[in-house]
């Protein structure tokens, strides 16, 4: 049974810093794009940052409201993707989610697995 473990939310000031981590359990046989996306009240969840899993490199992207505050990377031996948050903002207050498309053995079809959500707010 593949989980996605997330950790590092908390409270933090505007202006200051979180970093976020999702291991995935259960020694799955290959994660694929991972990604990080949050739910503010009362709002939908949308997209933060995404990353594939490339060859020599691995390719990412950002919502337009989080470009050059936020970085997104992923340590393949851990199976785990990192969220390093800067400059953060009151408006970045958002239960955050983790997401990957998981294999979870050879020949299988690829699946969506999400996290529970880690809280993070921002204060002014």
């Amino acid at each position: 049974q593949v989980q996605l473990l997330e950790s590092g939310g908390g409270l933090v000031q505007a202006g200051g810093s979180l970093r976020l981590s999702c291991a995935a359990s259960g020694s799955p046989f290959r994660i694929n794009a991972m990604g990080w996306y949050r739910q503010a009240p009362g709002k939908q969840r949308d997209v933060v940052a995404t990353i594939t899993r490339g060859g020599a490199t691995n390719y990412a992207n950002y919502a337009d409201s989080v470009k050059g505050r936020f970085t997104i990377s992923r340590d393949n031996a851990k199976n785990t993707v990192y969220l390093q948050m800067n400059s953060m903002k009151p408006e970045d207050t958002a239960v955050y989610y983790c997401y990957a498309v998981v294999t979870v053995v050879p020949g299988a079809f690829p699946g969506d697995y999400w996290g529970q959500g880690t809280q993070v707010t921002v204060s002014l």
